[in-house]
């Protein structure tokens, strides 16, 4: 029955392999292949001579069928999509229609290409950059099949024309004067090329500074160049103008009157009362306002009387936006007549009071592990009219060993963690000394408080509670970076329970004891995060850096009272205190060949440092890879550390699998399988994961398990695998089976590839999200 399925697969294959591509094209198509070669003469080395080249080209480029990552030159030698559509075109139901309908690529003809448009398209493109002399043509090549072509391009840059001389013309006075006052800013000059994006950019610039400057009609229609190109031979002489015919609006310099914002809540209730100071007015339903008037009041960053600015009006919505409360905030801007007075009207309308998110994962592997867990986030939006949200996550995960071998018993509870923690955030900066400013940082910024508590349970080895608080500030000098400080973070770690086999582990590993000791982790971090994915980039990067001081401070006040600085021991409230420094970096970087297809890399790097009172770092603090997020086909914290490897009896080994210095990497290859599949996109993975933990000092009980350079990739766990994820936009749903192809440590097999059985080395992810 087998061999007669894998039969029908292998002529099925074979036939549709067989296939002319153009049997069904329509009469006097022709099927484009992708373009021969680009030849570029006259090509100009320089930034904007690259730049006009990229322009041009891309207008010239087109996918064929089977292109390789969108490639318009290189396809694949399989044309499977060309060879379905030709094999089930003539099914018009059941089976084989879908088939056609989900997996059949229509033929892309030669006349849908259009090389004669592109060609006057990509010549046009040269002559917005300067080459008035430029010229593309092709060519088609199909002597070897006249019903399949390829296309060659000749581009001639020619010479580019450069920019002479640049003069603003005809402005209003005051308009005239805030040009000039700017002309250092200027985007086109003398001796550069001529360029009809910089001109554009630089009609932009100009209508940004009449708008900040009370000019709110402005528009960038209203300002037209006028070139010269017979002055002197290849240059441009040019005259910035403002246009004869815009509307006297335009012409007037406006200055802020009234404000006005209607409070509409989310299920569209009017307003009903108002309530005014000075020139600002809030106008809302029910017995008070829904957000404190001082709260709102501070949103807007600009007082009456003054000029319009857009700048303070863009600063204005965002600063209403990040306070989370409102659907939208539509401005309407009404100029008083026949005056040079301009009032604002605000409509508002409320979110949703609540939010709730519920995430959950599912880790199983053929090492008897299986490991669920859930994540449930609920938030309050303008917690007591504040502006502010309330957020409580709950989270738990469970560990299984399934295994007839451990203690008799099919099914044993190995462990579980449940968490708990509350925080208040602000959209703005709690700090004393910025106390009744307007947001003193014309940025996004942010303040939490947060309080948190984590029970951690090894069923036959311990409990250990975990509990503490923090507070955070975050800010944004630009969309793309992002600083947050945390000055107080502190942290209670208590063993609540050890058995009798635990403090015989203990006794053998004495550094996993010290570092499930009871202590108190007081620390500092600061986090440096740039993230370049607004941009919509083809390269995407997000890189984050994050440094941790723990215990300094404290010392600093022990020694202030006399002790030293060095002394050990030194305990806070009945407890010892950890010192270390701890430092992680992690970059991920993606690469967008198009919608269907990505290229994504992640590398991560830790290292922690513990000395002073305590020189072993706290557990919660060690690094660990595995899982879902990690290298996936190993489990959590069962690499490492280095080239240690527990006994095969050693069931507890998942406890101290952690380690002082971690490195990783993935690469991960995303492209679509289907596209509008049940309400969303199905799409497919192949990844490539890297990494492991070490330790920075010897540990005897641990043979291995120090950072060296000998037998450094020797000492990576490296594992591969294949995934699938439903994406619907608000939420990813993935599968990942992980296949390991080495283990750090020595084992019975020789060579690389050292895994003893290839059913011991899967790992099956379930997860919502993508890993990075």
């Amino acid at each position: 029955m087998r061999l007669n399925s894998l039969y029908i697969v292998v002529i099925s294959i074979f036939l549709l392999g067989s296939c002319s591509t153009t049997k069904h094209l329509p009469e006097g198509e022709v099927l484009y292949t992708g373009i021969k070669n680009i030849n570029i003469n006259n090509k100009n080395p320089e930034d904007d001579g690259v730049k006009a080249i990229e322009e041009a080209t891309a207008a010239l480029s087109m996918a064929p069928n089977n292109s390789f990552f969108g490639s318009s030159q290189y396809r694949i030698p399989f044309p499977f999509g060309l060879w379905i559509y030709n094999g089930f075109q003539k099914y018009e139901k059941g089976f084989g229609h879908w088939i056609y309908k989900k997996l059949a690529a229509e033929p892309v003809l030669l006349s849908s290409v259009n090389p004669n448009t592109r060609t006057k398209i990509a010549t046009n493109l040269l002559k917005d950059y300067g080459y008035f002399n430029g010229n593309v043509t092709y060519k088609i090549d199909n002597a070897k099949n006249p019903r399949k072509a390829k296309i060659t391009y000749d581009i001639d840059m020619g010479r580019p024309y450069l920019i002479d001389t640049v003069m603003y013309e005809g402005f209003s006075g005051y308009a005239d004067s805030i040009i000039k006052k700017n002309i250092n800013a200027q985007l086109i000059r003398h001796g550069e090329n001529f360029d009809v994006t910089k001109l554009n950019d630089e009609k932009a610039r100009i209508i940004t500074l009449l708008k900040n400057n009370g000019y709110h009609f402005a528009r960038n229609e209203y300002i037209t160049f006028l070139a010269d190109t017979l002055i002197r031979s290849g240059y441009v002489s040019l005259k910035v103008i403002p246009r004869t015919d815009i509307p006297e609006n335009a012409k007037t310099r406006y200055y802020i009157g009234h404000t006005t914002v209607n409070l509409i809540g989310y299920d569209g209730e009017q307003p009903t009362d108002s309530i005014k100071a000075i020139d600002f007015k809030v106008n809302y339903f029910g017995k008070k306002t829904a957000i404190k008037y001082g709260v709102l009041r501070k949103r807007f960053l600009y007082r009456s009387g003054e000029p319009f600015s857009q700048i303070k009006q863009d600063y204005t919505q965002e600063a209403l936006a990040r306070l989370g409360v409102f659907k939208f905030s539509e401005f309407k801007y009404v100029p008083r007549e026949n005056t040079d007075t301009i009032d604002i009207e605000v409509n508002s309308m409320f979110d949703l009071p609540y939010d709730s998110e519920l995430s959950f994962n599912l880790t199983t592997k053929d090492t008897k592990q299986t490991g669920p867990g859930a994540k449930f986030n609920l938030s309050k939006r303008n917690f007591m009219r504040m502006g502010a949200s309330l957020n409580l996550e709950l989270k738990g995960s469970y560990e299984w060993q399934t295994s007839s071998t451990v203690e008799g018993k099919s099914s044993v509870m190995n462990s579980y963690e449940l968490g708990a923690s509350l925080s208040l955030e602000f959209p703005r900066l709690i700090l004393p000394w910025v106390k009744n400013k307007i947001d003193p940082f014309r940025f996004p910024s942010h303040t939490n408080f947060k309080v948190y508590a984590e029970q951690l349970n090894r069923a036959r080895y311990f409990k250990m509670l975990s509990f503490g608080g923090n507070i955070s500030y975050s800010f944004q000098p630009r969309r793309s970076m992002k600083h947050t400080v945390t000055p107080i973070n502190l942290s209670f770690n208590t063993l609540q329970r050890r058995t009798s086999e635990f403090d015989s582990i203990a006794n053998q590993n004495p550094v996993l004891f010290y570092s499930l000791d009871d202590q108190f982790i007081p620390s500092l971090t600061y986090t440096f995060t740039y993230d370049n994915s607004y941009m919509k980039k083809k390269n995407r990067i997000w890189w984050e850096n994050s440094i941790t001081s723990a215990g300094n401070v404290t010392s600093l006040i022990y020694a202030a009272f006399g002790h030293k600085f060095s002394e050990k021991n030194k305990e806070l409230l009945g407890n010892p205190f950890a010192q270390f420094l701890k430092y992680s970096s992690e970059i991920r970087n993606t690469r967008y060949f198009s919608d269907e297809h990505q290229l994504s890399f992640r590398a991560m790097a830790g290292i922690i440092w513990a000395y002073g009172n305590k020189t072993i770092a706290p557990y919660s603090e060690q690094f660990y890879v595995g899982g879902a997020n990690s290298i996936r086909a190993f489990t959590i914290r069962s690499i490492g550390p280095g080239r240690y490897k527990p006994a095969t009896d050693n069931t507890y080994s998942y406890i101290d699998q952690t380690g002082d210095i971690k490195l990783e990497a993935n690469l991960e290859y995303r492209f679509r399988l289907l596209s509008n599949f049940a309400g969303g996109n199905l799409n497919g993975a192949a990844f490539l994961d890297a990494g492991n933990v070490w330790l920075l000092r010897e540990d005897p009980a641990r043979p291995g398990a120090k950072f060296t350079l000998n037998k450094f990739f020797d000492s990576l766990a490296l594992g591969t695998g294949i995934g699938i994820r439903y994406d619907m936009d608000f939420l990813v749903l993935r599968l990942d089976w992980g296949i390991a192809l080495h283990v750090p440590y020595e084992t019975e097999k020789k060579g690389y590839y050292n895994i003893p059985k290839f059913k011991d080395g899967m790992g099956i992810h379930f997860a919502i999200g993508y890993p990075f």
